[in-house]
């Protein structure tokens, strides 16, 4: 798999301004932070949330463990 080294984002950067423009391109990094922010909380919320229903499942195996010793 191929890695994007610095010159690469240089690159990109560079044709990025010359397609944008020097105005219009901080309003556009600006939002693309805020997209990837978002899509940061909803992968993190969904992370969350897998992991509150491993630990909700968990703990009635356990009590049914304990239940049958008896």
């Amino acid at each position: 798999m191929p890695t994007i080294g610095w010159f690469e984002i240089l690159i990109v950067v560079a044709i990025a301004i010359v397609v944008l423009g020097p105005k219009d391109f901080p309003i556009m990094l600006k939002k693309v932070g805020s997209w990837i922010g978002t899509a940061k909380k909803y992968i993190n919320n969904i992370q969350n949330e897998v992991s509150n229903i491993d630990i909700d499942e968990n703990p009635t195996e356990i009590k049914k463990d304990k239940k049958d010793e008896s």
